[in-house]
């Protein structure tokens, strides 16, 4: 199923009871498809996927990116003091 953006904002609910039956919709906005929207059991199947990827995990080796929170303060530092 293809949908507007105007639909989804008008119409979530009715779209929200299609996806839970089982069928993917796309929301697209003038014309471009610009998402998807699938059941919860087929979105875990691509995240499963995506953690087969080779590039993830790409800085999890890094000493620097042990505490996320610091490594984006320090490098925030000089624009927000």
């Amino acid at each position: 199923m293809e949908v507007s953006a105007k639909e989804l904002r008008r119409k979530t609910r009715l779209l929200l009871d299609t996806v839970e039956r089982g069928q993917a919709v796309t929301i697209t906005y003038r014309g471009r498809a610009k998402a998807r929207v699938v059941p919860m059991n087929q979105g875990s199947e691509r995240a499963e996927s995506v953690k087969q990827d080779e590039l993830f995990g790409l800085w999890a080796d890094r000493d620097d990116l042990v505490d996320p929170e610091t490594w984006v303060r320090t490098l925030r530092q000089s624009r927000y003091p």
